[in-house]
């Protein structure tokens, strides 16, 4: 059966499971653990009719563990829900001849500035609706607008850096794929740093030469968008300004077209747009790709977009690292 699942736990140690090993960042305390958990039940409403919906697609996407020491730099939150039913959910990593596979590394940024303003409303005791316009929610703050990291967002993502490295060369990002907003493009640039430059560096854990790789910013991977002006990005000159080494030649329009005041995006909307950019991804000719992205995109990729076991299905932390390999099959179902 597939579920949902947000995993709340603190344990420290590695789960040779889901190939995450959690190196706990001990600042993540009780009131962000609440929060977080508080956050991923809200995000799952409408989980499950998305999923059925996507059953009818074309394509199916499977996503399996990749069984290597890749980390979460924060400590995991968790509650579990079964929402829908599936009768081609496997645990089992078979593939077909005519299957496209690809290695996945999926980030979450750092945290940012909302996620600190958050924290502290509600250590303070401040409650909110979530995804509505009003005083006490501290995401609609009109300082926050397509929020940076903090400096604990910034060492979180620095702290990322050795566990690309160390892996294997063929588990190395041949290309990036970062959100469009600030936070998610500051994470990749900084988690994925050794893959930007000049060709002439060495991992030092493997003797071997560095190709730099394509960093590419793609609105499909933006977060849940509408009414939190965090998740509002900045006009596409001034991101190519600030971030001259990434690739905005996807971006087609100045402004942020996606973003409403009105009305927070339906849970339908972003699992299309989560599909959407599974088959652009799944037609690239790399087999390793790393995304930085965020929590409520992840969530819904792994819980409503993807066939998994529960343990990919847990709420991504901020500067959470969770490698898999993704299979992307024919649906016999589909006409």
């Amino acid at each position: 059966a597939n579920g949902t699942s947000t995993d709340t736990s603190t344990d420290a140690g590695t789960d040779t499971g889901t190939g995450t090993t959690t190196t706990h960042d001990h600042n993540h305390n009780s009131v962000t653990i609440a929060l977080a958990k508080k956050e991923s039940e809200e995000h799952l409403h409408g989980i499950a009719e998305l999923y059925q919906s996507l059953r009818q697609k074309p394509l199916i996407i499977e996503a399996y563990p990749l069984h290597l020491p890749s980390t979460s730099t924060s400590t995991s939150t968790s509650t579990s829900t079964s929402t829908s039913t599936s009768t081609s959910t496997s645990t089992t990593n078979s593939t077909d001849t005519d299957d496209k596979v690809k290695i996945v590394h999926f980030l979450r940024h750092g945290q940012g500035f909302h996620n600190l303003m958050a924290d502290m409303a509600s250590a303070q005791g401040r409650q909110w609706e979530q995804f509505v316009s009003t005083e006490s929610n501290p995401y609609v703050m009109a300082e926050i607008v397509d929020a940076p990291l903090t400096q604990k967002g910034r060492d979180q993502a620095r702290a990322v850096q050795p566990l690309i490295q160390c892996m294997q060369e063929d588990h190395q990002p041949e290309l990036i794929v970062l959100s469009t907003h600030c936070r998610a493009l500051q994470t990749g640039l900084i988690a994925f740093e050794h893959l930007l430059g000049d060709g002439n560096e060495r991992s030092y854990t493997f003797q071997r030469d560095i190709t730099p790789v394509p960093f590419l910013a793609h609105e499909m991977v933006r977060e849940e968008t509408g009414v939190h002006v965090c998740d509002k990005r900045r006009p596409k000159s001034q991101q190519v300004k600030e971030f001259p080494m990434i690739d905005f030649g996807l971006i087609t329009s100045e402004e942020d077209l996606l973003f409403r005041t009105d009305r927070r995006e339906s849970k339908a909307e972003i699992g299309d747009r989560i599909y959407q950019f599974m088959e652009w991804l799944s037609e690239r000719e790399e087999t390793c790709i790393g995304i930085s992205s965020h929590s409520g995109w992840l969530l819904t990729a792994f819980n409503g977009v993807f066939e998994c076991e529960d343990s990919l299905k847990a709420w991504f932390q901020t500067g959470e690292l969770r490698s898999v390999r993704l299979v992307f099959k024919q649906n016999d179902r589909h006409h």
